[in-house]
């Protein structure tokens, strides 16, 4: 594609069809563009999705097949997570809302009573302000079958090594005791942490297959992730981040993660916008206010001292 501005025709082919359209846009509209959430589906996160698939799909059995989905922060586990959601959204019924896939955050101070409160949330369910535990229970099971969940995935599921040792294993029980009762795969989603706590019952273990997500390292897999990046921002020149040199700095700057790439790249995205660089190189790099985590760390602590 190609597009006139002031100097004369600019030639788009370097954009994906969808950045293509953006890039003809006013300044405004593209860097609310830019500011917004992507996906990009590189390798590792297409096969978590089609993993999720896999299980949405499973016939209901006796002993579901679980997944542990692991890595560390910021490095795009909530981002599949919502994409598949995404993919099966909730149907309206004129008695009833079916919820294919359901997920639910694990509260920061981990409980059986603060996560069926989770659960009834996330289904949005009308909240009393005192249940027993057990009604509190029987009415959760109620409502998930009533909703038709194929699919529970519980984010944060580190939070449970925050609660005390009868807790986390109150909790553990309430997993099994879930997965049995439902007959539906369960989906946990954390840090390393949360195989910590999941191995910790010996029969969870067993029934939560780890899918990884571990830090970037200069590859060829980076380079197409940069490639991507790179047709995803609707600049009108193209970016040469796709290179071994590129991959080293860009990922020495964010340590590694997607995230935090993706806020460094985001950042000198807006840079080559405002400045009329229209293209991601070492000037909008430098010009990008990014700080990734350890000098954002070392700028806090000096501002306590």
């Amino acid at each position: 594609m190609v597009n006139e501005d002031e100097d004369g025709p600019v030639d788009l082919s370097h954009l994906h069809p969808a950045a293509q359209r953006i890039a003809q846009l006013p300044d405004g509209e593209r860097l609310r563009y830019v500011r917004s959430d992507r996906w990009i589906g590189y390798p590792r996160a297409t096969a978590a999705v089609e993993r999720l698939e896999t299980l949405l799909a499973w016939p209901s059995k006796q002993r579901m097949p679980n997944l542990l989905l692991i890595g560390p922060t910021n490095n795009g586990k909530s981002m599949i997570v919502e994409k598949f959601r995404r993919s099966h959204p909730p149907l309206s019924h004129p008695d009833r809302e079916e919820i294919p896939v359901l997920v639910v955050q694990m509260p920061s101070e981990p409980s059986v009573g603060r996560f069926y409160t989770a659960l009834l949330t996330a289904l949005r369910a009308p909240l009393r302000s005192r249940y027993r535990l057990a009604d509190l229970e029987q009415l959760v099971v109620r409502l998930l079958r009533a909703a038709t969940v194929r699919m529970l995935v519980i984010d944060e599921l580190h939070n449970v090594l925050g609660g005390r040792g009868d807790t986390r294993r109150e909790f553990l029980n309430l997993l099994r005791y879930l997965g049995n009762e439902l007959r539906i795969p369960l989906v946990g989603v954390g840090t390393r942490d949360a195989y910590l706590a999941i191995r910790a019952d010996d029969q969870l273990e067993n029934r939560f297959a780890p899918l990884t997500l571990p830090r970037w390292e200069a590859d060829e897999d980076a380079c197409s992730l940069l490639a991507s990046f790179a047709t995803s921002f609707p600049l009108r020149r193209p970016s040469p981040i796709a290179t071994a040199e590129m991959v080293g700095y860009l990922l020495t700057r964010s340590e590694g993660t997607i995230g935090e790439l993706a806020l460094l790249l985001t950042d000198a995205a807006v840079a080559a916008i405002e400045s009329g660089e229209e293209t991601i190189n070492q000037r909008t790099l430098l010009l990008a206010p990014y700080a990734g985590p350890s000098e954002r760390r070392r700028l806090f602590e000096r501002e306590l001292t």
